[in-house]
């Protein structure tokens, strides 16, 4: 007996060419429309639509059989190609010329009452993820998953023509502190000990060097226990990067090859490379942020210069104290509302300022309590230094620079998302609407306050510059900088990377500046150190946040939108309804008690 195939094309496939062809599709009633006795299906599968139409004067019981067909009812049909009708042609679909005339219909399965329909905008995101596999029947979530796939075929593709293997490392590792909070999963052969989810394979892949592996990649889970947002999942995907006898500009050139392979076959556009370069200061002092959006201007002016002298006394005071005075300016702004002031304020303060002086310019007048404080040379030098014109909104920030440049940072990117600075010069078509950058030379070590001590600002394995070694044993721990880089991507960080520590004796003055006793050198990087002491090359590499590229690249706000099976912003997964409760059989064979009061 000869087995029968489902479908000889999917529903994106038909074209003029096939005009008379003999074919048998199969896959979901998209939209069903009633024209007087004649239906129009809308049949979708994976790839996209093809329009079928029942006649009653083609086949008058095929006909009447369609009458029942349902939306997301699942049929296959097998017909004849032939023409629409002239004038009824759909030039925004690729099928739009054609359409099937079924002299078969055969209803695979039904479709019962939907929890929504699929061409419908929801605003209940856990009533999407509670029926994800059917959410993701949307076109747009269809091709994000696809769009995916491509990214990570080119990602394994470019690395392999580079010479690197693919190694997977464990899932079930042990807890050690980068950063975050670890998912932990407790032992059942020996109780009391716990394995945690790795954060990275951060020590993994380095361990990898030492081995001589010299050049390893991995397309890598990784697992941190903190709060959710649209750009952060408690378990995500890492395109992981390591190689030995590397220098940040072999990094650089690598990654950047990589972007553009990956560019090429998910959006099919050419990306410039090399990207520009900025330090992590001047990124900072110009844009208020480490990962810079610079689709639009609206710069940082420093202005110690100008009111070092002056009469107001809160610009002289925050410079006098060693702090600084900076400004924007937002031009065409000045048309700034009163609710619009109030929430920039709040910004502001939010991020450590007193309150947010600005100056509107209108009617050729600069409007603002604090403009009576300037004399008129301090006036001409704002006009000169940020360009002033009629209409522009002037805001202004000081004290410590950090602290400045935070705030102006916050209200740049507010002002843009008010103004709508990055919505409609997008051209997807040409690669213009993206914007690469580097970001380098960041801080090695930032003090907490709150725990009195020193934290690494990317890992307690990150290589300190070489000119900067000094400081190490001088204790000047704030003045040191990492060969760590970061790549951006419109404002979006989408990885980074470092030189790591190779040498033993160096990897433990890190540890104890960071405040690691010897003891728990050994007990918690033992493995690390002993490696060292066998021979470990110079190395480093970077990690590249599948699902924020991704992101970017379908022009999404949320990684959930590129995730087949997301958590909601609880970090539960509600089609499953995990995390759930579990056996207290299952508790006890792991040891486990759990508190009678719920914390």
């Amino acid at each position: 007996m000869t087995e029968q195939m489902y479908r000889t094309h999917h529903c994106n496939e038909l074209r003029k060419t096939d005009i008379g062809r003999e074919v048998k599709l199969a896959g979901w009633v998209a939209v069903r429309r009633d024209h007087g006795g004649v239906i129009f299906i809308d049949l979708r599968d994976r790839e996209g639509l093809t329009q079928v139409v029942f006649r009653p004067e083609e086949n008058a019981e095929v006909a009447k059989q369609s009458h029942s067909l349902r939306t997301e009812d699942v049929i296959q049909v097998c017909g004849k190609v032939a023409p629409r009708l002239a004038g009824t042609e759909n030039p925004k679909l690729p099928t739009g010329d054609i359409e099937v005339l079924p002299q078969l219909l055969t209803i695979l399965n039904r479709a019962e009452n939907l929890p929504f329909q699929i061409d419908a905008e929801l605003s209940n995101e856990d009533l999407e993820l509670t029926y994800r596999y059917f959410d993701l029947r949307r076109p747009r979530l269809s091709r994000n998953l696809q769009t995916r796939h491509r990214v990570t075929q080119a990602t394994r593709q470019y690395l392999d023509s580079q010479g690197f293997i693919e190694i997977e490392t464990p899932i079930l590792s042990k807890s050690t502190p980068e950063g975050a909070r670890d998912f932990l999963v407790p032992s059942r052969l020996l109780p009391g000990k716990f394995y945690a989810l790795p954060q990275a394979p951060q020590q993994y892949k380095q361990l990898l060097m030492v081995a001589g592996m010299e050049k390893y990649f991995q397309i890598a889970k990784a697992f941190r226990d903190e709060d959710l947002r649209a750009d952060r999942q408690p378990e995500f995907t890492q395109i992981d990067i390591e190689t030995s006898f590397a220098t940040p500009n072999d990094i650089y050139t690598l990654t950047e090859g990589m972007l553009a392979a990956i560019f090429k076959a998910a959006r099919g556009i050419d990306i410039a490379t090399p990207f520009p370069r900025l330090t992590y200061r001047e990124a900072i002092d110009t844009f208020g942020s480490d990962k810079p959006d610079r689709r639009f201007d609206m710069k940082l002016v420093d202005l110690g210069d100008v009111f070092r002298s002056s009469q107001f006394k809160v610009f002289q005071a925050a410079l006098a104290a060693g702090g600084v005075v900076k400004a924007l300016n937002a031009k065409n702004f000045a048309g700034i509302t009163i609710g619009q002031v109030d929430e920039l304020t709040a910004i502001a303060k939010t991020f450590g300022a007193k309150g947010l002086a600005f100056i509107k310019v209108e009617n050729g007048e600069w409007k603002s309590p604090i403009v009576k404080f300037f004399s008129d040379a301090e006036k001409e030098s704002l006009r000169t230094k940020l360009q002033v014109e009629e209409g522009d909104c002037l805001f202004f920030a000081a004290g410590k620079w950090e602290i400045a440049c935070e705030v102006l940072g916050r209200i740049r990117l507010r002002i843009a998302e008010i103004q709508k600075l990055t919505v409609g010069s997008d051209n997807r078509q040409s690669g213009s609407d993206l914007d690469f950058l580097w970001v380098t030379d960041f801080p090695l070590m930032q003090w907490s306050a709150e725990e009195n001590k020193w934290n690494a600002v990317h890992h307690p394995f990150t290589r300190p510059k070489a000119e900067d070694l000094p400081l190490l044993e001088q204790k000047k721990f704030g003045e040191m900088r990492a060969d760590a880089y970061d790549i951006v991507l419109n404002g979006v960080e989408i990885g980074g990377g470092s030189i790591r520590i190779h040498e033993p004796d160096l990897q433990a003055k890190m540890f104890e500046a960071l405040g690691v006793s010897a003891e728990e050198q050994q007990a918690k990087f033992g493995h690390l150190l002993r490696a060292f002491r066998l021979g470990a090359p110079p190395h480093g590499g970077i990690a590249l946040g599948l699902d924020r590229l991704v992101m970017v690249i379908c022009g999404e706000q949320s990684i959930r939108d590129v995730m087949a099976f997301p958590k909601n912003n609880r970090g539960q997964e509600l089609m499953t309804q995990s995390p759930a409760e579990v056996d207290p059989k299952q508790l006890r064979d792991l040891g486990i008690t759990l508190a009678k009061e719920k914390f």
